[in-house]
């Protein structure tokens, strides 16, 4: 009588098993090969960690304010004082990102990072708590530019894209492990031990970068061609191209150049980047007009996020009237829209680009961000959940999609020396963002719906009020499609002139 039993147990394994496997195979065919979904699952683990930090105070939000007696202004506080703090310490690292040996560098810095977040669960005060954070953002700051740079040396212009959705959707990820993981520990044991475990999942990572994480050489000599082993380390390279020589360009950059489309020669660089200070950096930077409007899109887009991570559970808990416990269990099928998007987004940029279509990685993202406002307006307006649901799941994937290909473009219009001063740049600014966003969904939220029974219209209003940056983002991308195509060519030109690297 128990042979059926386990016949029915061991095909239930075998099915499992064998959906994992497809699981893996799918993976590695996206990755282009086993040696490149090592780097990128590292890289994307980097991104999760961080995320679920973020993720995680979010979770604990309810918690906190019990244990710590604070609003739901002092709650936001503890996400914009890390975005705060990331901001400032970006510049720096940006330069160091650009002349150092970056892997050591993200090893440092998460060996900081797990110290600090020790420390956090030691707090007894929200005073200690803030002051926990602080540290916590500033060693945090070197992953943006390290990522961006690493990414640029690892992978070929023409699958930024889809590389960039496969990165992202680490943060994707490690947002909702911190939601989940984060809240059911707090309600389970206390708020402290989430960070705990999460200092712990660190040290874990630490010991995974040094082990799976090479130093790739800059410029394109050490980049990973799909389904090759040939990978050249060292920060000089050393063999050329893993493809055997033969220069992979992007279509993007062959559209330009067969189109007869010319290059800013005022802003074509005639100096080593390496020789330039983090001013004049800046100042080339800033001076890119599609750079700006990436950079505006993206600091809007994370405005919105780090308010919606911040706030969203304490909405959803108040909105439908749900225990922590329910809560949870609705964060991942928000987080599978979320995925899928992240995943999507960069993919459909990069095949556009590839049939000619010259500004795909600006209107995939303006068209991502107005198809999230026209979803999540009805979404959070209705108090019915199975309504909600499918509603948030669509505009959690149309607010990620745009995300991969704003990476990538950013890649496509800057010289290669100035990535990680350039990401810093970036970062710098959408931290600035970050920081403010939760104190400033608190405050719209306290303000509106002070207490009681009103807090979750608060937070509505506050949700629906940040709706319109996403809006702005759409115009401004679409009105500076035209302007993505001559600062590609610009780059291209600045690398030729200077006589360095084979792409870009």
């Amino acid at each position: 009588m128990s042979a059926k039993p386990e016949g029915r147990t061991r095909g239930a394994g075998g099915f499992v098993s064998a959906a994992f496997a497809r699981l893996a195979q799918r993976l590695v065919a996206a990755a282009g090969g086993s040696r490149r979904l090592r780097i990128v699952v590292v890289l994307a683990c980097v991104l999760a960690l961080d995320a679920a930090d973020k993720g995680a105070v979010g979770a604990v939000g309810l918690e906190l304010k019990r244990s710590l007696g604070i609003t739901n202004t002092e709650l936001g506080s503890l996400v914009a004082v890390s975005a705060a703090t990331s901001a400032l310490a970006v510049l720096p690292l940006g330069v160091l990102a650009d002349r150092v040996r970056r892997v050591r560098l993200l090893v440092a810095s998460i060996a900081v990072w797990s110290l600090a977040m020790v420390f956090a669960g030691l707090a007894d005060s929200y005073l200690w708590l803030l002051f926990s954070r602080l540290a916590l953002g500033a060693v945090m700051a070197a992953a943006g530019p390290t990522l961006a740079s690493l990414i640029g040396d690892f992978f070929h212009p023409g699958e930024r894209g889809r590389i960039y959705g496969l990165i992202l959707s680490g943060e994707m990820i490690g947002a909702g492990f911190g939601l989940v993981v984060g809240g059911n520990l707090a309600h389970l044991m206390s708020w402290r031990s989430t960070f705990w475990f999460l200092a712990l999942l660190g040290i874990v990572l630490i010991f995974v970068i040094a082990r799976h994480l090479p130093e790739p050489a800059r410029g394109g000599q050490g980049r990973l061609s799909p389904d090759t082993a040939g990978f050249q380390g060292g920060e000089r390279g050393a063999g050329g191209n893993a493809d055997g020589g033969r220069s992979r360009e992007d279509a993007m950059r062959v559209a330009v150049r067969d189109r007869n489309i010319g290059p800013d020669r005022a802003r074509i660089l005639r100096t080593d980047p390496l020789r330039m200070s983090l001013w004049q950096a800046a100042r080339y930077i800033l001076s890119i007009p599609t750079n700006v409007m990436l950079i505006v899109a993206s600091a809007a887009g994370y405005f919105f996020f780090a308010g919606l991570r911040t706030f969203a559970v304490v909405f959803v808990v108040r909105q439908y009237d749900l225990s922590q416990a329910v809560v949870t269990g609705l964060v991942p099928v928000i987080g599978l829209g979320a995925l899928l998007g992240v995943l999507t987004g960069g993919r459909i940029a990069d095949r556009l680009s590839s049939e000619g279509h010259l500004a795909a990685r600006m209107v995939v993202p303006a068209l991502s961000y107005l198809a999230a406002v026209a979803l999540l307006v009805p979404g959070l307006l209705t108090t019915a959940l199975p309504i909600a649901l499918p509603l948030l799941f669509l505009a959690a994937g149309s607010l990620t999609a745009a995300n991969p290909p704003l990476d990538a473009a950013r890649l496509d219009v800057v010289h290669f020396r100035l990535w990680g001063r350039a990401e810093s740049v970036r970062t710098f600014l959408r931290m600035g963002a970050e920081a403010v966003a939760p104190v400033t969904f608190g405050f719209v939220a306290d303000s509106l719906g002070p207490g009681g029974a009103r807090s979750e219209l608060g937070l509505r209003y506050a949700f629906l009020i940040m709706l319109v940056p996403l809006v702005a983002n759409a115009v401004i991308l679409l009105r500076g499609r035209h302007a993505y195509p001559r600062d590609v060519a610009t780059a291209v030109a600045s690398e030729r002139t200077l006589g360095e690297g084979r792409e870009s």
